[in-house]
C-alpha cells in the first residue's frame, strides 16, 4: 500500500471528519481517479508523433494509454470522423495514489519558479484540472529522448460534493497551493 493511502486513511479522514463536521467515514471526499490526456494534434501528419507520445504517457502513468479518436469531422483543422487525436489514460486504486504521491512529492517541486498550483481550477464540483507544458517534468522522461515537448493535462477527480471540500482533501494529501 503507498504511503499516501496510508496517510488518506490515517491522517486525512480523521481531519476532514473534524474539519467538516462529517457524522461517517463514507461521507468524507476521497480520490476516484486521475485521468491524464495528451492532445496530439500533428497526429494525422506525424505518424511517430503518436508513438513517441505513447512511451512518455505510458512512462509516466505505469499503464497503457488509449487513443482517442475524432468524434466529428472539423474542416478547418483538417480533421476527419475517426482520425486520432490524442491518447489518455485512467488511474484508478493504487496506481492513483501512487501517481499522486510522484506529483506531489517529485514533478511539482521540479518546476522552475513553483508557487503552487492555482487553486482557481476546481470545476464546481470538487475535481480539479492541471496542465504542464511539457511532459519533461516528470522523472520517467529523459529529456535528451524526447522528439518535442508535448502538453499534458491532468484531471484529479474527487467524490468531493463541493470544491472548498475537494481543495481541503487535496491540500490534506500534500497538493501545494499557490496563495490567493
Amino acid at each position: 500500500m503507498s504511503e499516501l493511502r496510508e496517510k488518506y486513511k490515517k491522517e486525512v479522514v480523521p481531519q476532514l471528519m473534524e474539519l467538516r463536521g462529517y457524522k461517517n467515514i463514507m461521507q468524507v471526499p476521497r480520490l476516484e481517479k486521475v485521468a491524464l490526456n495528451i492532445g496530439l494534434g500533428e497526429a494525422n501528419q506525424d505518424a511517430k508523433a503518436m508513438e513517441s507520445a505513447e512511451k512518455d504517457l505510458a512512462a509516466i502513468s505505469g499503464q497503457h494509454p488509449v487513443i482517442t479518436r475524432a468524434k466529428k469531422s472539423i474542416a478547418a483543422f483538417k480533421l476527419r470522423e475517426g482520425m486520432n487525436v490524442g491518447l489518455r489514460v485512467t488511474l484508478r486504486g493504487e496506481r492513483m495514489y501512487q501517481f499522486m504521491e510522484k506529483l506531489v512529492n517529485a514533478t511539482l517541486p521540479r518546476m522552475r519558479e513553483f508557487r503552487g498550483v492555482p487553486p482557481s481550477s476546481f470545476d464546481g464540483r470538487g475535481n480539479y484540472t492541471l496542465g504542464f507544458k511539457e511532459q519533461t517534468l516528470f522523472p520517467e522522461i529523459d529529456y535528451d529522448k524526447i522528439d518535442k515537448a508535448r502538453g499534458l493535462e491532468i484531471s484529479i477527480v474527487t467524490t468531493a460534493k463541493t470544491d472548498e471540500e475537494g481543495k481541503d482533501l487535496l491540500q490534506l494529501l500534500g497538493m501545494p497551493f499557490a496563495q490567493d
